[in-house]
């Protein structure tokens, strides 16, 4: 099991605490309330994910074999989704980011909980991430 495989499965297993969504949803938010803000320097077009409904903005930074991520939201349930993103990806190796497919997503039942804007904005941070995994592997 690689390091995103642990991450996500630590992730699963403190949902599974909760015994309903409404519980979860708040868990999400007190998550993203803790996100370290992004300075605006940060918050360009260039990294903006387009496929949110909310304002969105991913940077993405090589520290040796890891990469790492940053990133904000201006909307609440977006900003905990973020900071389990981050909990998952961030200074993590991008072959892991590549070859490990993100079964919390699955596992937490989010795309059946999640609003469709929210569930496609998740499908771009995502993609986002994998992006510049892939790239950090071909720059190699």
């Amino acid at each position: 099991m690689n390091d995103v495989e642990k991450a996500q499965q630590e992730i699963i297993e403190e949902f599974a605490f909760f015994d309903n969504w409404m519980d979860r949803y708040q868990y999400l938010i007190d998550l993203g309330r803790r996100l370290p803000d992004l300075p605006e320097s940060a918050r360009s077009e260039e990294n903006k994910i387009r496929g949110c409904q909310s304002q969105v903005w991913l940077v993405a930074e090589r520290d040796g074999e890891l990469l790492n991520f940053r990133a904000i939201s201006d909307a609440a349930i977006v900003s905990g989704l973020i900071a389990i993103l981050l909990r998952i990806y961030s200074g993590k190796k991008p072959a892991d980011i590549v070859a490990t497919p993100a079964k919390f997503v699955g596992a937490l039942q989010l795309e059946q909980h999640l609003s469709l804007t929210r569930s496609n904005g998740l499908a771009a941070m995502l993609q986002a991430i994998q992006r510049y995994a892939a790239d950090a592997l071909q720059a190699a």
